[in-house]
């Protein structure tokens, strides 16, 4: 029986384990340096514009410590006439009124049947996997103006590591696809509640205006499954 050297084997496995580790490593540093540069850059270009625009605008009142720079969360009336005690209590009344769970007692005749057909089978041949060409129109076309989700990645970054890692952006939209899943990560928002003009001393939850920023990876996939529907 011929001599066959295994510990030789196993340390070229782990020499190639080493490489793939290595250049992972590389990978995620090149992507943070991206994004810190990316950020650095678009906070140059708002200072400049805001400057050049007006010398005595965001970027002084920022710098003089005299722009508000969140909404101010203030007591609320609850439905039963009484006032939220704190903080804690007033946000919860701002969830229950901005997203309002996901009660079957309040489905009308629609929303139940929209329910059934989603128990059903899918008998359906499955869609052609999206393209490089698909993905990256639509990344591009997205714009970059838009405040970042909870991720707090921007069009002009997410654009950038689709160029430097595409197949693998590619592979997760296609295994979204080919399973019918949209990644619970994506649905999730960061709501900013603004103040609506006048309505600064009121105690109605209604005063502030909800906005939802969405994560952007989440917003290329929703831009993919409407054009496909669209096409069909």
């Amino acid at each position: 029986m011929p001599y066959v050297d295994f510990n030789k084997g196993q340390g070229t496995m782990k020499n190639s384990g080493r490489k793939a580790t290595h250049n992972t490593s590389n990978v995620k540093q090149h992507i943070a340096a991206t994004i810190k540069r990316e950020k650095l850059t678009s906070w140059k270009e708002y200072c400049n514009v805001s400057t050049a625009t007006n010398p005595w605008g965001a970027i002084y009142k920022l710098a003089a410590g005299k722009r508000n720079t969140s909404t101010q969360i203030t007591t609320l009336r609850k439905p039963d006439g009484t006032l939220t005690a704190d903080i804690k209590e007033t946000l919860s009344l701002m969830m229950d009124t901005f997203t309002p769970k996901d009660n079957r007692r309040d489905d009308n005749d629609y929303h139940k049947q929209v329910r059934a057909l989603t128990k059903q089978p899918a008998n359906t041949a499955d869609d052609w996997e999206f393209t490089l060409e698909e993905i990256s129109n639509i990344i591009a076309s997205m714009n970059n103006n838009k405040a970042p989700g909870e991720d707090g990645i921007t069009g002009v970054i997410y654009n950038h590591a689709f160029k430097m890692v595409l197949t693998f952006i590619t592979a997760i939209y296609n295994g979204c696809l080919k399973q019918g899943i949209f990644p619970t990560k994506w649905k999730k928002a960061k709501l900013i509640p603004i103040i609506k003009p006048g309505k600064e001393n009121s105690y109605e939850v209604s005063k502030y205006h909800p906005i939802s920023l969405l994560n952007i990876g989440g917003k290329v996939l929703e831009k993919l499954m409407i054009n496909r529907i669209n096409h069909h």
